[in-house]
């Protein structure tokens, strides 16, 4: 596939957004079709543990395609992917501990 080819920073960055938002959406569907997207946030908002069980299969999303570029020798959008990962593992974090 042509998109695993590419090499660059930026495009990492952009992959590693849009894989965990896919798998929210994936989550939500498989887990909560059930209920309106309202109910589902003000679920996350006062249970914390959905957030923990929402936060794994996002990240996990972009540890698969990390683990892609990096057995692809593609070094720069593999950083990006792990920089996104990153900010994304310190914000679920923080969400559920402060928030």
């Amino acid at each position: 596939m042509v998109i695993f080819k590419k090499d660059q920073f930026a495009f990492g960055l952009i992959i590693g957004l849009i894989m965990p938002v896919i798998s929210f959406w994936g989550y939500y569907y498989w887990k909560f079709s059930l209920f309106p997207f309202k109910e589902f946030l003000y679920a996350l908002q006062t249970n914390k543990q959905l957030i923990t069980g929402l936060t794994i299969p996002c990240l996990l999303m972009n540890i698969i395609i990390f683990t892609l570029y990096i057995n692809g020798q593609r070094d720069k959008t593999a950083k990006g992917i792990f920089t996104i990962t990153l900010i994304y593992a310190i914000t679920s974090l923080l969400f559920k501990f402060f928030a």
